[in-house]
C-alpha cells in the first residue's frame, strides 16, 4: 500500500470573491450545497428532506419534497441529476426543473445496497453490503455486467466512486483505493469529509472547509476556507456557505 501525503499550496488561497444572492433564509439549515457549470444553486435541507434549485439572482426554478433520506450524487449533467436513498433502496434521476424522471427500486435484484455510483445515463455502480460485492448494474436493461467481490468494512462508508478500475471509497476519517480485488492501494487522513466527484483523471475531496485533489499518487488541497460551513466546486469556481451568505471564489 502506498503512503499517504498531502502537499499543502502556500501562500494559501487568494480568489475574486463574489456574493451569490440567495436570501439568508433560504440558507438556514442547508445540509448540502451544490453548484452546476450553468451558474445555478442546489439546496439540500435534512429538516424537511428537500432540494431547491436557484439561479444566481435567488429565484427558485424547482423544489422537490421527499419522503427518505437521498443523496444527490453530482449536478454535473443538471438534464439528469442522480439521487440514492440507502433507506428506501432506490434510485431517483430528476430533470432540470427537479421533476422525477425516473425510479429504480433495488430491493428486487440485490441484497442491501450501501452505496451507489452512477457513471453515465445507463450503467450504474453499487455496492451490496449484504453479498459483500461491488456490482456493475445496467439500469436500463435491468442485468448485471460485472460483480466482484469486495468484502471490505462499510461501516463508515460516507462516498463512493469507481474510475479506471479503481474504486476511491470516502469514510469518516480517511480516503482510501482500492482494485476490484479489494486490496487497498492508497489511504489518507481526511477532515471532516462530505463526498467525492470526478474531475477529468483526478478525483476530489470535499471536507466542511476543504476541497482537496487526488491525482492518483498524492493528495493536494486546491481551496480552503476556515470560515465556511459547507463548500462546493463548479466550473467557475469554488463556492463557500459562510454563515448566511453564499459566496462564489473565481478562478484566477
Amino acid at each position: 500500500m502506498r503512503s499517504s501525503l498531502l502537499i499543502l499550496l502556500f501562500p494559501l488561497f487568494f480568489f475574486p470573491q463574489k456574493t451569490i444572492r440567495l436570501d439568508s433564509l433560504q440558507l438556514i439549515d442547508t445540509a448540502e450545497l451544490l453548484g452546476d457549470d450553468y451558474g445555478n444553486i442546489y439546496l439540500y435541507k435534512k429538516k424537511d428532506l428537500s432540494l431547491a434549485k436557484y439561479d444566481t439572482t435567488g429565484k427558485q426554478l424547482g423544489k422537490v419534497m421527499m419522503t427518505f433520506p437521498y443523496k444527490t450524487q453530482s449536478v454535473t449533467n443538471p438534464l439528469n441529476i442522480v439521487m440514492f436513498s440507502e433507506n428506501a433502496q432506490e434510485i431517483k434521476f430528476l430533470d432540470q426543473n427537479l421533476n422525477e424522471i425516473q425510479k429504480i427500486n433495488l430491493n428486487n435484484n440485490f441484497g442491501f445496497i450501501k452505496a451507489v455510483y452512477s457513471e453515465d445515463l445507463q450503467f450504474a455502480w453499487l455496492v451490496d453490503d449484504s453479498n459483500k460485492t461491488l456490482v456493475q448494474y445496467n439500469f436500463r436493461s435491468n442485468s448485471v455486467i460485472n460483480s466482484f467481490p469486495f468484502n471490505i468494512n462499510l461501516q463508515s462508508l460516507l462516498d463512493f466512486l469507481v474510475y479506471n478500475n479503481k474504486i476511491y471509497i470516502l469514510r469518516e476519517n480517511t480516503f482510501e483505493v482500492y482494485n476490484t480485488k479489494a486490496s487497498l492501494l492508497y489511504s489518507a487522513n481526511v477532515t471532516n469529509p462530505r463526498k467525492l466527484r470526478r474531475a477529468n483523471d483526478d478525483i476530489l475531496i470535499f471536507e466542511a472547509q476543504s476541497i482537496k485533489k487526488f491525482d492518483g499518487r498524492s493528495l493536494s488541497e486546491i481551496f480552503q476556507n476556515q470560515n465556511a460551513k459547507i463548500v462546493d466546486k463548479n466550473n467557475s469556481g469554488f463556492l463557500a456557505l459562510i454563515k448566511d451568505k453564499l459566496y462564489l471564489y473565481k478562478n484566477n
